[in-house]
């Protein structure tokens, strides 16, 4: 591939600038976690960071001169026995059953009950990085699908007439937005709500039984598969960052390893798929920007605005709150739409939509990087407790397996560390972005040289999230 020597070191010097205009000397080094005091300045943590961009961008340009990803280049390893998927099927119900059961029968102290740390934690946190590391597990625990087919069975066991098909059709034009709802949904909760009501165990409780009964209503309506693929946010979710995992296994069982990241590349583009994955960024974007000193300093004048407005303290908190997380999440867009509008200007082959349809998969890993940074140190630390929960899940004073005096160890990794972490987190999430758009430009532009040209704004994209990314664990509590 020839591409002019110029053109790469003009991307080289703007990305680097990009980077110098959005990153602040002078941000501390701490994430979420506190302070962490580093060997080496933050600064020049934010400049490597964005040097290693746009060197790897240089690199592809000049190295990767085919498409890669666009096959997967499957291999089978073994089949895995039906009793695993059984197995999977009895411990996903049983665990969703001990959520509801501590939520409604347990102490009300978020600590001690076992639904708070199962949901927010070992769920909401470790399942998508579980979905990374081996592929869609999620499918086989869902508790809502495992049931919806069980009830299914039950009716055809006792000569009931099934109907050939759903008797309702999902809309088309429906696509992904009940998912990406869902999401957003979850992280109103997590992020809005009134904190003593969002750690409320029975409050969970009802909410997961709630959306169990939806879930189970509308794959009754509309065929367990095709409610499950769509409408369902946290199995959609967990799938969509499953392909990026190297392993895929069939429905036949067979566990087969892929080249990674050539799951996603053939991600099916449906209404409401791009404001899905903006909704997962965005929404862990604002979770780390409402504890930073910008929000504190936003905040009282949007709570003061609704409160002028006859809103009581309370719902104008949460109304400030609704919209700074929303602000987040249009702001993914609108920054994704740039870049977007940036390959649009290389030539007029391709109109916006069939480009932002065709890179919105480029996106995912970062929308992993960012969880995996923010949450990192919560998941290390907090999935400790299910170890004295396994043995008091109610908070009632219970030791079933001998583990209830167990006490989170706080030391097993230092704040230091952890920061590492995130930060090399959010470098080989942006890499991978870079990594897949580059592969779809060599697909969709003959020439080689267009095909670089058109990435020179995907790469200032993936710069700028980085940048922000790395703000915001720089400026957390400050």
């Amino acid at each position: 591939m020839k591409v002019s020597r110029g053109r790469l070191l003009s991307s080289l010097f703007a990305g680097v600038g990009i980077a110098a205009l959005l990153l602040p000397a002078s941000a501390q080094a701490h994430g979420i976690v506190g302070r962490a005091d580093l060997p080496i300045p933050v600064w020049l943590f934010s400049w490597a960071a964005a040097i290693v961009l746009v060197v790897s961008f240089v690199a592809l340009s000049t190295l990767w001169q085919q498409p890669q990803l666009q096959e997967q280049h499957r291999r089978a390893l073994f089949r895995l026995p039906r009793l695993f998927e059984r197995l999977a099927n009895l411990v996903g119900v049983g665990l969703f059953a001990l959520v509801l059961y501590s939520g409604f029968a347990g102490a009300q102290v978020p600590n001690a009950n076992f639904s708070v740390t199962f949901i927010y934690v070992i769920f909401w946190v470790g399942m998508p990085l579980a979905s990374v590391l081996f592929g869609d597990i999620f499918r086989a625990f869902n508790p809502w699908r495992t049931c919806a087919r069980v009830i299914a069975g039950l009716i055809g066991a006792l000569g009931a007439r099934r109907p050939r098909g759903a008797p309702l059709r999902y809309p088309k034009w429906l696509g992904l937005w009940p998912s990406a709802g869902v999401i957003a949904g979850f992280a109103w909760l997590e992020l809005v709500y009134i904190p003593a009501d969002r750690e409320r165990p029975s409050t969970l409780a009802a909410l997961s039984l709630a959306y169990f009964l939806v879930m189970l209503a509308g794959m009754a309506a509309f065929g367990i598969e095709e409610w499950g693929g769509a409408a369902d946010g946290f199995g959609v979710y967990f799938n969509l960052l499953s392909r990026l995992s190297a392993l895929w296994r069939d429905e036949d069982g067979v566990l087969y390893l892929r080249r990674p990241l050539s799951g996603i590349t053939d991600l099916q583009i449906r209404a409401g798929t791009v404001a899905l994955i903006c909704t997962i960024i965005g929404t862990t974007t604002f979770d780390g920007f409402s504890n930073g000193g910008v929000w504190r300093n936003v905040e009282p004048s949007l709570g003061n605005l609704f409160g002028d407005l006859g809103f009581n303290q309370t719902p104008a908190l949460e109304l400030a709150y609704t919209l700074g997380l929303i602000f987040c999440i249009v702001l993914i867009g609108f920054v994704y739409r740039i870049g977007i509008a940036g390959v649009r200007s290389v030539g007029s082959r391709y109109d916006t939509e069939q480009l932002t349809h065709a890179f919105a998969h480029t996106l995912v890993p970062i929308g992993v990087a960012y969880v995996l940074a923010h949450y990192f140190s919560l998941l290390i630390w907090q999935s400790q407790a299910m170890v004295y929960l396994a043995s008091d899940p109610l908070g009632n004073g219970a030791n079933i397996f001998g583990t209830s005096s167990y006490q989170i160890d706080y030391h097993v990794i230092s704040y230091a560390a952890i920061w590492y972490v995130q930060v090399a987190a959010l470098l080989s999430g942006h890499v991978a972005g870079l990594a897949l758009a580059h592969d779809r430009a060599l697909v969709m532009y003959r020439d080689p040289e267009e095909a670089v040209r058109s990435q020179y704004w995907m790469l200032a994209v993936m710069v700028a999230f980085t940048s922000f990314g790395l703000w915001l664990l720089s400026s957390v509590g400050t």
